[in-house]
């Protein structure tokens, strides 16, 4: 069997030096590795905890290192973030394993230096004194860093900032669309209850406190398949109907394309359309497990005009490709992006926006989504839009407890319980205003 400290050290080392994507990871690590189910969710606690973490746990460090933190090596930054984690937000293990798990992923030169740390961690009682300005309090405790912090205030206020970063942490429900083609939600329900668990349906959403591993007989039989309740809502407000033509501009993995196609009850056409020929098998493959057969996968660039598309589809969705910090409890990796790179997304979205308008029919529907919480890459660019195509007006939604102004949504994860995500809805009329 293999080591799930020794897998976790390794996955955080590839994702420290950029080579992967922290869910990307898990899926290929935990396809490989030969692990109990208890080892399989040790392995994931410890890798996404110390992502999610990161920042805390390197204050910790640099109180009680001699070293700076930038001097040293990414493996043994990272065994010491690993034995804080188990220390700190991991009461079931005890002090001794931690530190014994920990000293004997090191080698001969560091097993010293690591000892050395967790242990005076311990003798003073696993305290963690965070700073008392409220800025470098959240930031440190919550392990965000300022500037995405500044960017949340500067969008929403301090207020609900501060809101979205504390319910951005710990929360592991896991959402299941009910593929009705096949099931009804009741029943998804009864099956998840005999397991003992204590379901929420919302809809035909189920809300599951189940990991994955089992349900995971429900995703394969195509009975269910893993959506957000707030991005089920985007697919409901695209409206897609039996008979329908629909464009799914940016669909990959396909979760909305799938939802958009139970809504039409298999039936109409859906194109799927992504910018890399590599990922559509995830969508060919999806739709064979869930019994639909109206979408075709095909490559596209979002930003490249199609003229085989021009006023084509009665629906189009843009849901581009965004900076994600709607998602972060997920994928905690995200946050620690350069807001460089952020602040290069939305001139990039606006024109797969501007260019996937023009495939839409007259009295077509335009939804424009993304699954961050970033006003420069959600509201100012559908103003944008707007100002610059007159004959597309906003058309509002009221669909469960998402009702829209000016025809825009924002999912806020600690007001509405969803990931944090932006939805806005506009119809093409058939003369320019």
């Amino acid at each position: 069997m293999d080591n799930p400290r020794q897998l976790a050290l390794k996955s955080l080392v590839k994702t420290d030096t950029g080579s992967v994507f922290s869910n990307l990871e898990i899926n290929t690590t935990l396809e490989r590795a030969k692990l109990s189910p208890s080892d399989r969710g040790l392995y994931t606690a410890l890798y996404l905890g110390v992502l999610e973490k990161k920042m805390s746990l390197d204050y910790v460090i640099e109180q009680y290192s001699n070293i700076p933190l930038s001097e040293i090596d990414v493996e043994t930054l990272n065994i010491l973030r690993l034995g804080i984690y188990q220390l700190y937000y991991m009461d079931k293990i005890p002090d001794y394993s931690a530190t014994n798990e920990s000293v004997s992923l090191a080698n001969k030169r560091t097993k010293g230096f690591i000892n050395a740390i967790i242990r005076s961690f311990i003798r003073d009682g696993k305290k963690i004194n965070f700073p008392k300005e409220k800025h470098q309090r959240v930031s440190i405790e919550y392990s965000y860093p300022m500037e995405i912090i500044d960017l949340f205030i500067n969008s929403y206020g301090e207020d609900t900032a501060y809101g979205l970063i504390t319910k951005s942490v710990n929360d592991k429900t896991v959402s299941l669309r009910v593929n009705t083609l096949k099931a009804k939600p009741q029943d998804i329900v009864s099956v998840l209850t005999l397991r003992e668990d204590n379901p929420q349906l919302i809809g035909d959403i189920v809300k599951t406190n189940l990991p994955i591993k089992d349900i995971k007989d429900l995703i394969d039989n195509g009975l269910v398949f893993v959506q957000d309740e707030a991005s089920r809502i985007c697919s409901m407000v695209v409206d897609a109907k039996p008979s329908d033509t629909v464009l799914d501009a940016c669909a990959c993995p396909g979760g909305k394309t799938f939802s958009m196609s139970i809504d039409m009850e298999n039936k109409g056409e859906v194109i799927a359309c992504d910018l890399h020929a590599s990922k559509l098998s995830l969508i060919s493959k999806g739709a064979k497990k869930l019994g639909i057969d109206i979408i075709s996968a095909k490559e596209q660039n979002g930003k490249a005009y199609n003229g085989e598309y021009c006023e084509k589809f009665d629906k189009v969705l843009c849901d581009v490709p965004c900076s994600g910090l709607g998602i972060v409890f997920k994928k905690p990796d995200i946050k620690y992006k350069s807001i460089d790179n952020i602040n290069n997304l939305p001139s990039v979205q606006y024109e797969i926006l501007s260019n996937c308008a023009k495939y839409v029919k007259k009295g077509g529907i335009l939804v424009y989504s993304t699954c961050t919480l970033n006003k420069a890459e959600n509201e100012n660019n559908v103003l944008k839009f707007l100002n610059e195509n007159r004959d597309f007006i906003p058309l509002d939604f009221e669909i469960r407890n998402a009702k829209s102004q000016n025809g825009m949504y924002t999912f806020m994860p600690h007001i509405d319980g969803t990931d944090g995500f932006f939805v806005a809805r506009m119809k093409r009329q058939n003369e320019k205003n």
